[in-house]
């Protein structure tokens, strides 16, 4: 049996387990939630930028990825306070809408065209949409000739339409395959089918020595991507949005980005977007103004 006293107490303990909740949920929303592209988070770069923030400020970071269209939506809906993404078009669009407040440039690194080794289609030193069209006229006539994309609304799926259009292609038939996954689940079936495919730099260095394919159009214009910031206009927590956008293009922040992937690959994963503004197309109010140590 209950005794009345344990009645009595009851209400005490709700109002605890409530105020324990309230205190959970406050904590919780005092995080600054990023959604980024896939680049970023699966190459570990974030986890670095984030851990260092977090030691600064002394604010916890919560960051989903899911590419460029997924960043977008989640910052449309209001679910996130900042944006790390790589398709300036859209994200122009995003910032005219009333959705972001500014687009800040803070790395670069380029796609590549990969294809198998013996590069049946031809492309190997072309222009990116000079390859295109070549893969998809040998896609036409040999059944072992293919392309998979990542057909996900992501940046790097922007920039390959980007890329058809260029070669004046429209994509279609059995040549043409669609993977609807991230860029690493894309590199690992087009690698099993023998097939060419756009990546960008970072997450092909991270993946190559579970690959067959290999790099054939590396340079050029065409395949320059640049990863900017947008703060999310209807943020609670913009003030730490922009805290940690200031951090990005600190000399600390491109001095992490500079190194990154160094030690493990010999070469650095992305370039720090400081000291190249002009020719990565980004305006001075858009850059990094510090001039930060050579990368190679």
């Amino acid at each position: 049996m209950i005794s009345a006293g344990c009645y009595a107490k009851l209400p005490l303990v709700a109002f605890m387990f409530f105020m324990l909740m309230i205190s959970a949920c406050d904590a919780a929303d005092d995080r600054l939630r990023i959604a980024t592209t896939t680049s970023l988070y699966d190459t570990k770069l974030l986890d670095t930028l984030e851990s260092r923030f977090e030691e600064k400020y002394g604010k916890e970071v919560d960051i989903i990825s899911g590419g460029t269209g997924f960043a977008l939506e989640q910052g449309r809906r209001g679910d996130v306070d900042l944006l790390l993404v790589h398709d300036k078009e859209r994200e122009m669009e995003f910032i005219a809408e009333g959705y972001g407040t500014e687009r800040r440039c803070f790395a670069y690194n380029y796609f590549y065209i990969l294809g198998p080794a013996d590069d049946p289609a031809g492309v190997k030193g072309m222009n990116a949409s000079g390859a295109f069209r070549r893969i998809a006229d040998a896609g036409e006539r040999d059944p072992d000739v293919r392309f998979v994309s990542r057909g996900d609304n992501s940046g790097t799926h922007a920039r390959e339409r980007l890329l058809w259009k260029s070669a004046g292609i429209e994509p279609a038939g059995r040549w043409y395959l669609e993977s609807g996954q991230g860029m690493g689940a894309t590199l690992i079936m087009a690698d099993e089918k023998r097939a060419y495919t756009l990546t960008d730099m970072s997450t092909y260095m991270a993946f190559a020595g579970n690959l067959s394919l290999v790099p054939l159009v590396i340079e050029g214009e065409e395949l320059l991507n640049v990863y900017a910031a947008i703060p999310v206009s209807a943020s609670k927590h913009l003030d730490l949005a922009e805290n940690f956008v200031e951090f990005l293009l600190s000399r600390e922040g491109q001095d992490i980005i500079a190194g990154y992937g160094k030690d493990s690959y010999g070469r650095a994963m992305f370039y720090p977007a400081s000291g190249h503004c002009a020719e990565i197309g980004c305006n001075a109010s858009e850059c990094a103004g510090e001039m930060v140590s050579a990368v190679g």
